[in-house]
């Protein structure tokens, strides 16, 4: 050992007597000032600015140091370059020269040579993190209650990294005499081992070999604050696996061995690092330390809760690939270790998943499939598609063969994962928006699929016209319910859906809750009493009506203490017609979902497309509060004539968009008659507005807001609490509204809150995290421009003066 220091010591006084060493500190203290004041600068321009700029500054110790856009990722991207100029003079300086053959015919050996040298590079590249740890001694000061944990980590990474580095550099610098050469021997390996991951990775075995060896991207975790035993023993590996590679090049140097001895021991020791890579890399083999101080790396509890229930069974999932859809590059056989690492953190809590991965062809819902490739069969376009993107077509199933396992055309044979626990079975999807894949919450709904008997129901009525879950006109529900590529729909955040006629039906007693949405025919005697039932057993419920249908709803209505008020509502807008009326979330409704919460801290309003005003009683037997009010100044109930109040669009009717001054009086289509028939489509009517429709008048019945859209009620009965919620529109379940994007509304947060409000929070499952702490800087605009001076000036030219110091010092001597 200390032969081993005094090689070291002699390394290090080398290093740092030439002036290479100086230059690389000073450029890095350069570079990573620059990037970390030019953050700063960033972040308090927003800080400064205010409004609604502060409501973005959260999280700030990541946003400025980590992944993907912090500062350790631009400083990380640099050091590769820095290592090679100090590693390739290690050994090639000492063939060079000749003094090798001293080093041999001394009394010391190889590995005290190779591990005295490596000794000295961890030791400079302890210097060089010290630079960086400077940025994140600032940090911790410049940021409110900073996240120490994950900077610390990300340091931990770096300095694993550039230990690697030096590794590699070292060995590249043992195989030749020339320096030149032994650096751009090292970059060109440092490339090698970047790329290799992108290699064969469609070949199973391979696969993860050449995964394990490379680099790129291996202390990403860290930077981010999630310490790993598979990263940990990765860096070990690879700094050993070059450290045994030098030792043994200098020892084959010194013997005359056979070249398949030679070989054979580089093999040897490849064949040791990968069998231990690999195993130390499967599930549950890995343990797992996340530093962030909310644990931001790590499963939310409700999640892991769910993984736990799931115990030691095992859980597989079969995930289905079909060439001819959109999503195919996300499941190519070469994006499967993408795909395992998307599944890492579920696997850290239930290392015994098992995955299949089935490919196939077969048609899709995609309509444009054929439009643009006309006279083309499935299976021609199968091949087309095969050869462009490089794979085997052999190696995928035909319609015929995949129909004989599994029927994905529900399913409009889209990219699926089939998830099979204890012979239940249930579908995790991909879904049309920018994340793409399943989050915590869906994916935790689907696993709790798996282990429940019951899931909660909302049944929907039918048969007086109502709204459906299975069209996708304006006025329908089905995006809110059944869309299968929307991953906020019911059924994908745990609900079923169903319906039930009321004519012809029962009212299932195993539902949660029971919707019905703008009947626009009275329900008769027999629908009444199941209804009246069904409320009298302390069923939830929502009824949603229209302006122009309370003689159909009220009657539902008056034993519950509330009325639709005669009319409709009215709200002055500049940008949009009258009819629409935002109401805001009150208290009560906030408390529904943390979601609700912050819409209603946000200020975001329901978008309501013609809706009725309510009434209600507190001398009834429910307790009732308003969940939704209209503004007290700018809205109103307005007594409109019958003839004159809104009818909502058919369902083949675009809804109005605009801020004209044209109110819409439309048919609703054909309307069902209680057979199943069809009625005769109204004449459809667009009047303009009269001249005094936004004018208030309390002689003609006109009712100044504040005035509640939505109303809950609430009673103990049976031994639990009945949730009922009456809203006076239809519309803000509806796809129209869903899809409103020139107001920032909150329509889909309330719909699925009332659903979740019915099912007392079970579902959708609640997987947020704790709020930022985090979101503020201590830092002035003066104190950044002191900061600048100081780190971009001050000190490099303190190391400027001192190494030129060192260096005067010793040429002198």
């Amino acid at each position: 050992m200390k032969t081993i220091l005094k090689i070291a010591r002699t390394e290090l006084a080398l290093l740092f007597y030439s002036p290479i060493a100086w230059f690389l500190l000073i450029a890095l203290l350069f570079q990573s000032g620059l990037a970390y004041t030019s953050m700063m600068e960033g972040i308090l321009t927003s800080q400064d600015m205010g409004g609604r700029n502060l409501k973005y500054l959260m999280f700030l110790t990541g946003r400025s140091f980590a992944p993907p856009y912090g500062i350790w990722p631009q400083l990380v991207g640099k050091l590769y370059l820095y290592l090679p100029l100090l590693t390739m003079g290690l050994m090639s300086r000492e063939i060079n020269a000749g003094t090798i053959k001293l080093l041999y015919s001394s009394p010391i050996k190889v590995r005290e040579i190779i591990f005295g040298k490596y000794l000295s590079m961890m030791v400079y590249n302890l210097a060089l993190v010290l630079v960086l740890a400077l940025m994140v001694v600032f940090g911790l000061f410049n940021i409110v209650h900073p996240d120490a944990g994950m900077l610390f980590a990300g340091l931990f990474g770096i300095y694993l990294l550039l230990c690697t580095y030096a590794a590699i550099g070292l060995f590249m610098s043992c195989l030749t005499s020339y320096q030149v050469v032994a650096a751009l021997s090292t970059l060109v390996l440092l490339a090698v081992l970047s790329y290799i991951g992108q290699l064969w990775q469609d070949i199973d075995f391979v696969r993860d070999l050449s995964y394990f060896l490379s680099i790129e991207g291996r202390a990403d975790n860290m930077l981010l604050g999630l310490i790993t035993t598979k990263d940990l023993i990765y860096f070990a590996v690879i700094i050993g696996m070059f450290l045994a590679f030098g030792i043994y090049k200098l020892q084959s140097d010194r013997e005359s061995k056979p070249a398949v001895v030679k070989v054979g021991r580089y093999v040897l020791i490849v064949v040791l690092a990968l069998t231990v890579g690999y195993i130390s890399s499967r599930p549950g083999m890995v343990g797992y330390l996340d530093t962030t101080a909310t644990k931001s790396m790590t499963l939310t509890v409700n999640a892991q809760k769910v993984l736990k229930e799931m115990g030691d069974s095992t859980l597989e999932v079969n995930t289905y690939v079909n060439l001819l859809d959109g999503r195919f590059w996300y499941g190519k056989p070469d994006q499967r270790n993408t795909d395992m690492a998307r599944w890492e953190p579920y696997l850290r809590f239930k290392p015994d998943i098992k995955f299949n991965y089935i490919y196939f062809y077969d048609s899709t819902g995609d309509k444009n499939l054929f439009k643009y490739n006309p006279g083309v069969n499935l299976k021609t376009l199968a091949e087309r598609y095969a050869k462009s993107m490089k794979v085997n077509l052999a190696n995928f199933k035909t319609p015929e063969e995949i129909h004989k396992i599994i029927d994905l055309r529900p399913e409009q044979n889209r990219y699926v994962m089939d998830l099979h626990f204890r012979g239940r079975q249930t579908f995790l999807r991909l879904y049309d928006d920018q994340m793409v894949f399943p989050t915590e919450t869906e994916t935790s709904a689907a696993l709790k699929r798996l282990m429940q008997s019951k899931m909660p129901k909302i049944a929907f009525a039918q048969g007086e016209s109502e709204r459906s879950t299975e069209k996708m006109g304006d006025r329908h529900f089905k995006w809110l319910t059944t869309e299968i590529t929307f991953r906020n729909s019911l059924i994908n955040q745990g609900f079923d859906v169903t319906k039930v006629y009321l004519k012809d039906e029962e009212i299932p007693a195993d539902i949660t809750g029971l919707v019905i949405a703008d009947p626009k025919l009275p329900f008769d005697s027999v629908a009444r009493r199941k209804i009246e039932k069904y409320i009298a057993g302390g069923g939830n419920l929502l009824i949603a009506g229209e302006p122009g249908k309370q003689e159909v709803v009220n009657p539902l209505l008056q034993p519950l203490g509330v009325q639709l008020m005669d009319g409709m509502m009215v709200q002055k807008n500049k940008d949009f017609s009258p009819e629409l009326v935002q109401p805001y979330l009150t208290a009560e409704a906030a408390g529904f979902t943390k979601k609700l919460h912050e819409d209603a801290e946000d200020s975001l309003v329901i978008a309501m497309h013609g809706a009725a005003g309510l009434s209600f009683t507190t001398d009834g037997p429910f307790t009732i509060k308003p969940l939704a009010m209209t503004s007290g100044k700018l809205s109103w109930n307005k007594k409109i004539k019958p003839d004159e109040s809104l009818i909502q669009l058919s369902e083949d009717e675009e809804s109005p968009r605009g801020g004209g001054m044209v109110m819409v009086v439309a048919g609703d289509g054909d309307v069902e008659s209680g057979d199943g028939g069809k009625k005769k489509k109204e004449e459809v009517k667009k009047p303009e507005f009269s001249a005094d429709i936004l004018d208030f008048d309390v002689t003609k019945g006109d009712k100044q807001g504040p005035l509640p859209a939505v109303l809950g009620l609430t009673r103990n009965i049976n031994g639990k609490e009945q949730r009922i919620v009456v809203a006076g529109d239809a519309d803000f379940l509806s796809n129209a509204e869903l899809a409103r994007f020139n107001i920032r509304t909150c329509n889909f947060d309330f719909s699925t809150g009332i659903f979740s409000w019915f099912a007392h929070g079970e579902f959708p499952i609640e997987t947020t995290r704790p709020p930022s702490q985090d979101k503020r800087l201590t830092i002035t605009d003066s104190g950044l421009s002191m900061l600048k001076v100081f780190l971009l000036g001050v000190l490099p030219g303190i190391l400027l003066v001192l190494g030129s110091i060192i260096l005067i010092r010793r040429k002198r001597k």
